[in-house]
């Protein structure tokens, strides 16, 4: 019965650690903005999420990260990271080409970053919500 109501729990936590990953991927590449070179990556949530709590991706996704469309190209490599595991990290899209290689949109990045700050924090109080729920209901309030 406890392990019911823990399942959420246990979800939302690994959301909170693959979340907390992609603040510091997004905080990376506005750090690196003026970086002659630099490639803007990403967190793929879904991926992330798959492989935190153990379930397999959807088949085109699982065909779009495992293969590549030809022989000639270099499949992306993720890196490990918090997730104790691979975190699906991927380049960003370039929008806006620059002289000196640098693939980092500010704009975007920004706005991932409010984005991904919001949903952490909904996470999070989500998680206390909860936790003061079963307290409550272990106190008989």
């Amino acid at each position: 019965m406890f392990a019911q109501m823990t399942n959420s729990l246990d979800f939302h936590s690994k959301a909170l650690v693959v979340r907390a990953e992609r603040q510091r991927v997004i905080a990376s590449n506005i750090a690196n903005a003026d970086t002659p070179g630099y490639v803007a990556r990403d967190v793929n949530f879904r991926e992330a999420m798959a492989n935190a709590t153990g379930s397999s991706t959807s088949p085109v996704a699982a065909r779009m990260s495992n293969s590549v469309s030809s022989s000639k190209h270099i499949p992306l490599a993720s890196s490990t990271g918090e997730l104790g595991g691979a975190t699906p990290l991927a380049y960003a899209p370039q929008t806006q080409p620059s002289m000196d290689g640098n693939s980092v949109d500010l704009d975007r990045e920004r706005s991932n970053f409010v984005d991904n700050a919001v949903r952490y924090e909904s996470t999070l109080r989500f998680i206390n919500g909860h936790a003061k729920t079963i307290l409550s209901a272990i106190q008989g309030q």
